[in-house]
């Protein structure tokens, strides 16, 4: 046996763990986000909580005609929500998961031809509806925009307002969306949920399509975005306004 057979027998076992060693690391899974705990998945949830509360399943664009009911506007009061937000003409608003746009329209009206109403949506389908709507006379400052799950997608500082009615509580990513959602917002800029009450039981809502408005500022306060108040006009939702520092 020469030298280099010896050199190999020597240095092949050295070798092999160290290959292994590299192996073992690569191979290693990527450690999970611990904001998210997993948990058994009820009938309306995703299995996957955020501070303690089961993400609730998202609503897919068979429920589009639900969004568009007649009985709406009794049940939510659109109107007294609008007035709550005090827009003025010009301004900039995101409708964060815009559905069929039945809010987007009536921001777009508020806002008037200077201003623009971001319609966010994560489902092709019901952007195709925000996309003809915008065609339509008197809501071409709807802007239909292809968001992400776990972000929005706009400029950063880019709106005065993003409001989300009825639609937190189904993000699969809440912290990334509403991290994402406070980016696009300016400065004392305000970020608004409304939210079916889940301290009132008489509120004919699924319990995981409601929050309570504790959940709500606890879930916020990772934003570090700044309560403002809570409006109870609504006769089953509150709407809870924080300001962006």
């Amino acid at each position: 046996m020469g030298p280099s057979s010896a050199f190999i027998r020597r240095t092949w076992p050295s070798l092999l763990v160290l290959l292994l060693g590299l192996g073992s690391i690569s191979a290693s899974p990527t450690p999970p986000d611990e904001r998210y705990q997993a948990v058994s998945p009820s009938a309306d949830g995703i299995g996957k909580a955020y501070h303690g509360r089961e993400i609730a399943r998202m609503m897919g664009f068979d429920g589009a005609a639900w969004l568009e009911r007649t009985e709406r506007q009794k049940e939510e009061r659109a109107d007294l929500l609008i007035a709550e937000l005090a827009l003025t003409p010009g301004m900039n608003v995101a409708d964060v998961g815009a559905g069929t746009g039945y809010y987007s329209r009536r921001l777009a009206l508020q806002v008037g031809p200077q201003g623009k109403v971001y319609a966010i949506e994560v489902q092709p389908q019901m952007l195709s509806v925000l996309e003809t709507t915008a065609k339509r006379p008197g809501y071409g400052n709807i802007v239909p925009v292809l968001g992400a799950d776990d972000d929005v997608k706009l400029p950063e500082a880019s709106v005065d307002l993003a409001i989300m009615v009825d639609v937190y509580h189904e993000l699969a990513y809440p912290h990334e969306v509403l991290a994402s959602i406070v980016r696009a917002v300016r400065p004392g800029g305000r970020v608004v949920f409304v939210e079916y009450r889940g301290e009132d039981f008489s509120v004919p809502i699924k319990s995981l399509h409601k929050m309570t408005e504790q959940q709500i500022r606890l879930e916020a306060a990772d934003q570090s975005l700044v309560w403002e108040r809570t409006a109870r006009k609504l006769p089953w939702q509150h709407v809870v306004i924080f300001k962006r520092p």
